[in-house]
């Protein structure tokens, strides 16, 4: 499967992900930067991710139950505005309050690969739509690799503060960042004006027995997923959102080195992304999720102890396309566990199960980080994450849709 063969919906939907992944990549290299150009406190900056990781979870858990009963249309349009609004506000003021409002809301510099925050189950409920649960890891790892291709552009232009203010940026040097942010939600709106949302076919009549047994298999799966997400989340988030901010605290650089790394950083997930999605169809969802993202793994604490910034950075290019490239045959797997009309619940469990645990880690990190303590989050980090892939295989393995027959 490939793009060209893709549904114009999906296409529509795909290419709006890639307008949005833009600003996401510029804010996940200078978000946490323009907040200590300012002069927050480590922990007032990993308070503001936590904040709106909460706030993303509690929309989550609503959003995809009621897309499975209302349409998902009207949901990501309305997305696109309210990123319209805090970015307008983020560009025209730094006043704390309105500020921190703003990050919670828009989910700044969480990097979420073009993800549309808190309506992601809706957008993956939507893709999903007419497409076989067999093609499903390919179809969400190419809506992954053009998240993460469009971060890369957004990560060259997080350059623009070094540009403009040399190598120790001034505050009002970030700014113009979120006019990026501004620009790609329009983009993304007017492609989601054109998308069609059909509804799901009927499905057939299984009878009351049939139907119990069945509501009561999905139930189970959904409950081993959220549990493995619970040790993903926690994993993820002590290293992933304030990792930047971690080479500047480590290494001592700024945007100007920082940015083209993580760009490239993104342009290789992107590739990594294709080629996962390729491999699923061969191997499984499972098996390629579980030992990617061990190689990933393995690469972790090798980039925490790393002598210098060229090794670390280095070393997070290859563990990013090995541990991130999964994330679309991840979300595939999600959603092929429950029926039709139940996709957006599955996803959005899918969803919180990992962005409530997530969102305590960037507060952790930032009291390790004002501690001194720069390679604590690397170590809980890594065994977090070596249990969820443990608990991955295990509970998942007999349910991967690719090897179904």
């Amino acid at each position: 499967m490939s793009f060209e063969t893709l549904s114009p919906t999906a296409r529509l939907l795909i290419a709006s992900r890639l307008a949005r992944s833009i600003g996401q990549g510029a804010l996940v290299v200078d978000f946490a930067l323009y907040l200590h150009a300012l002069q927050w406190p480590a922990v007032a900056i990993g308070g503001v991710f936590m904040g709106s990781l909460v706030f993303s979870a509690a929309l989550t858990l609503l959003l995809g139950p009621l897309s499975d009963r209302l349409g998902r249309r009207r949901f990501l349009i309305g997305y696109e505005l309210s990123q319209l609004a805090v970015a307008s506000i983020a560009l025209s003021t730094a006043q704390p309050a309105w500020l921190a409002a703003a990050a919670v809301v828009g989910g700044f510099g969480r990097g979420a690969n073009g993800s549309p925050g808190p309506f992601a189950p809706v957008e993956q409920s939507w893709l999903m739509r007419g497409v076989e649960r067999r093609a499903g890891g390919m179809v969400f790892s190419i809506n992954t690799a053009m998240g993460f291709f469009g971060m890369c552009a957004g990560a060259w232009l997080a350059a623009l503060p070094s540009w403009l203010g040399g190598p120790v940026p001034a505050p009002q040097d970030f700014r113009l960042l979120f006019a990026v942010v501004l620009g790609g939600s329009l983009v993304s709106l007017l492609l989601l004006w054109f998308a069609r949302d059909l509804p799901e076919p009927a499905q057939e009549p299984r009878g009351p027995e049939g139907e119990h047994e069945a509501r009561a298999r999905e139930n189970g799966l959904l409950r081993r997923l959220v549990a493995v997400n619970v040790l993903n989340g926690v994993g993820v988030g002590l290293v992933g959102p304030l990792l930047a901010y971690w080479f500047k605290l480590r290494f001592g650089v700024g945007p100007a080195a920082i940015a083209p790394m993580m760009a490239l950083a993104f342009a290789v997930t992107g590739v990594a992304a294709l080629v996962s999605g390729r491999l699923t169809s061969r191997f499984g969802v499972v098996d390629v999720v579980v030992w990617l993202r061990l190689l990933g793994l393995l690469l972790l604490l090798p980039m925490a102890f790393a002598p210098s910034f060229a090794w670390a950075g280095g070393l997070y290019v290859l563990r990013s396309a090995l541990s991130r490239g999964t994330i679309g045959a991840r979300q595939a797997l999600g959603v092929s566990l429950v029926g039709g009309g139940r996709r957006g619940l599955a996803a959005s469990l899918n969803s919180v199960s990992q962005m409530l645990p997530f969102a305590f880690g960037p507060l952790l990190a930032g009291l390790f980080f004002q501690a001194g303590w720069l390679l604590a989050p690397f170590v809980m980090g890594a065994v977090l994450q070596g249990g969820y892939l443990y608990l991955y295989r295990r509970f998942f393995l007999a349910h991967d849709p690719s090897r179904r027959r």
